[in-house]
């Protein structure tokens, strides 16, 4: 559980910073490699869930 969260702060802040990058370069590259990364951090964070909500049941 602890590398769960730990890899959706990472993905979190990973994306993050990739904004950052945009929005003091401009450069559109940076914007989609942070949505990328969003997208993925959402999926991570998706599955964590899942995982929890079945271990519940079981």
């Amino acid at each position: 559980m602890l590398i769960a969260r730990t890899l959706v702060l990472l993905l979190l802040l990973t994306s993050a910073v990739f904004f950052a990058f945009y929005a003091a370069t401009g450069q559109v590259r940076y914007r989609h490699l942070g949505l990328v990364v969003l997208k993925w951090t959402v999926i991570a964070g998706l599955f964590f869930f899942a995982v929890l909500f079945i271990t519940r049941l079981v």
